[in-house]
């Protein structure tokens, strides 16, 4: 699951996806990252690849729809509803 980075220490970083925090360690990143960066996390809470906000974003969207979970992150405006004619 797509999740963004709010705290960085030395090998662990504090996460946050669906308002939701948790720690995950940094030691099987072969990149560098930052504050504000999104990470794809696995079971067991290891961070594996950092990946493109609009990615992340567009995840987490699919995977609120799945859920019915109308939360998404802070800085995404959500659609305006289309308008439906009927007959």
């Amino acid at each position: 699951m797509p999740s963004k980075i709010v705290e960085l220490n030395e090998f662990t970083a504090r996460v946050e996806a669906y308002g939701e925090h948790r720690e995950v360690s940094l030691i099987l990143m072969n990149e560098p990252v930052e504050v504000g960066d999104y990470l794809l996390i696995q079971v067991g809470n290891f961070a594996v690849e950092k990946i493109p906000p609009e990615r992340a974003v567009e995840a987490l969207e699919y995977m609120a729809t799945l859920n019915n979970d109308s939360e998404l992150p802070a800085h995404h405006e959500p659609e305006q509803p289309k308008q439906v004619t009927t007959l």
